[in-house]
């Protein structure tokens, strides 16, 4: 036998080797393609991730340079918005504008005003420009006195070249120029494109320079006020604006704009910036510092959209700012761009790797015994399976004989035992004991060619009242106890197999009457409209848990019903035959007071 098996053996050993050997390389070159698509997703994630900080990067500069035109024109105008704005000069921040008024606690030109309105102001010495001042305002305010608009207009242009020529204080300088346009605007008729450029543009002084406009004035010199000082004039020149009809809107927004404490931004910078507070800077030439207000939670969402579009991110992929840091360096921006792909992409990378390495391993353990088990286990396969349908075939051939024999011989000993009673009630029981073990059978059967499908059903008009009185003579003939069966089935009637609907019936009843502990068993069988049928007892009931396993294959519940015979197959066989013609068979109801089976036949088979 040794000798025979030689070769074999030679042959099984060299195959292992050299499989062995295949299933090394092959763990290789799995290891290589690992690292391979491993490299591949980083590469693609730090490709992405430059994309995406040098996109975010160039939209923050074309952020800033957009803005550009709006700061220089922050920058020289007061009245321009500065709102997103940021400007810083030798250490000194200008936009957002500061208030930076003077802190004394006095309020000087409120208090001239009112000696300008009453006629009580001095200069303190006659040679004095403010001195001049004064008569100015007193020959253009005793013009407009007298009415006359001539003089009045010539007393005024005296008093703007005599601004053009001497700068005042601003705390002289601005009230005086503010009662003149009040008394112009109260008791003149003023020329609205000069009332216009007096409160709010300002004129060309004829020297290359110009004379600003009272609310630009106001603006620019609002650290030569005090906060009272300040907020009388800002009154004041408001209700000027309103009363000649210039603009005032803007000139309210400035002046409540104004910041009290500068930005708390870094002082030193080593490039662009991104602050976290919502800002971003850039450094120019000198000590100068420009800025814009920027959302960086809207600028990343606006990046992912634009990724998304040209599909370099799926649908829920982000790109996400990380750190903790306050000021980030435009040029090492810590984006990270994330997307579900690159997970699911790495866990499958793990899987397959994973994959291939348990099968290499689970090859390797097989390998030394599949060569020998193969052909023994095919070989004992398909000789078990030929042996199981002989057995089966075989059994079942068998026990009809003897069975229909027996019947016969019961039946005969029955006749001529007729007048004994001693012996009356052994051939019934042996008749009885006889059916039982021929309907097992006949369950066994059944559900073999059902299940094989090799059962062609012989429909015909079946009355349900027809197949009620064959069980009722059937459970006559094989129950042991008492059972009383109600039924309520009208004509209905259905095209199906007749032998079929019987068997169910019967395995049903059979059924009921061995999950009982109630005497007598009472059974209901009611036809309801749609083709259902209801088949109650009153056993001992099935637990709802259990409703579905009831029916398959080989299941028997425990329970407390008299002990008989059976094979599991009864409530699987009923559910086969219902679905052989098409319909259904469930629990519709079960307690411990019985159970209520539902057959449902389809409307093709209901007549």
């Amino acid at each position: 036998m040794l000798r025979r098996l030689l070769p074999t053996l030679i042959a099984l050993v060299a195959g292992l080797a050299g499989l062995g050997w295949g299933l090394g390389y092959l763990q290789r070159i799995f290891a290589a393609e690992r690292e391979d698509a491993q490299a591949s997703l980083d590469s693609r994630r730090e490709a992405l991730e430059q994309y995406a900080r040098a996109s975010l990067a160039q939209s923050l500069r074309d952020r800033l340079e957009s803005a550009r035109p709006a700061l220089e024109a922050a920058v020289v105008d007061p009245l321009v918005s500065a709102a997103g704005l940021y400007l810083r000069e030798r250490g000194e921040q200008l936009l957002p504008r500061l208030s930076h008024h003077d802190t004394g606690e006095d309020s000087p030109a409120k208090e001239r005003y009112a000696r300008l309105r009453a006629g009580t102001e001095r200069a303190d010495e006659e040679e004095d420009p403010w001195a001049e001042r004064l008569a100015l305002v007193r020959a253009v305010d005793g013009a407009l006195a007298r009415g006359d608009r001539r003089a009045s207009t010539v007393a005024l242009m005296s008093l703007l070249q005599h601004r053009a020529q001497y700068v005042l204080a601003s705390t002289r300088d601005v009230p005086g120029l503010l009662v003149v346009l009040e008394s112009l605007a109260e008791r003149g008729d003023p020329v609205p494109q000069l009332m216009h450029a007096l409160v709010r543009e300002g004129l060309a002084d004829g020297r290359g320079g110009r004379l600003e406009g009272l609310q630009r004035l106001l603006l620019l010199r609002r650290s030569r006020f005090t906060p009272t000082d300040f907020a009388f004039l800002r009154e004041r020149v408001a209700a000027l604006s309103a009363r000649v009809g210039a603009p005032v809107a803007d000139f309210e927004s400035r002046a409540s704009e104004l910041a009290t404490e500068p930005l708390p931004l870094p002082r030193t910078l080593p490039g662009p910036v991104l602050v976290r507070a919502g800002w971003y800077l850039e450094p120019r030439g000198g000590s100068q510092v420009r800025g814009v207000a920027v959302d960086a939670a809207a600028l990343l969402e606006s990046l992912t959209r634009e990724m998304r579009e040209r599909g370099l991110l799926e649908v829920d992929g982000q790109v996400r700012l990380l750190g903790d840091a306050e000021v980030l360096s435009l040029d090492g921006l810590p984006l990270s761009v994330e997307t579900p792909e690159w997970a699911r992409a790495q866990g499958a990378l793990e899987r397959r790797y994973r994959l291939k390495t348990g099968m290499v391993a689970l090859c390797a353990v097989l390998a030394l015994g599949i060569a020998a088990l193969a052909f023994v286990a095919q070989h004992r396969k398909y000789r078990f399976l030929e042996l199981k349908s002989d057995f089966v075939a075989t059994v079942s051939h068998e026990l009809r004989t003897p069975l229909a024999s027996i019947r016969l011989l019961a039946e005969t000993l029955e006749w001529r035992l007729a007048e004994g009673t001693d012996a009356r009630d052994y051939p019934a029981r042996i008749v009885r004991e006889t059916d039982g073990l021929n309907f097992l059978v006949e369950n066994l059967l059944s559900f073999n060619r059902i299940d094989k499908g090799r059962w062609v059903p012989r429909l015909e008009p079946v009355r349900l009242d027809e197949l009620v009185s064959l069980l009722r003579r059937d459970l006559e003939a094989w129950s042991k106890v008492p059972v009383e069966l109600e039924a309520e089935v009208g004509e209905q009637a259905f095209r199906a197999d007749a032998q079929l609907l019987r068997l169910l019936l019967s395995n049903l009843a059979r059924n009921a009457c061995a999950y009982n502990t109630r005497t007598p068993v009472r059974l209901r069988i009611e036809a309801l409209p749609g083709g259902r049928v209801r088949f109650s007892d009153n056993g001992i009931g099935i637990p709802q848990a259990q409703w579905e396993t009831a029916f398959e294959e080989f299941v028997r519940l425990p329970g407390q019903g008299r002990d008989v015979p059976g094979s599991g197959l009864g409530l699987a066989l009923c559910r086969r035959i219902m679905r052989l013609h098409g319909g259904s068979l469930r629990v519709a109801a079960s307690s411990p007071e019985g159970t209520t089976f539902e057959l449902a036949f389809p409307p093709t088979v209901t007549t």
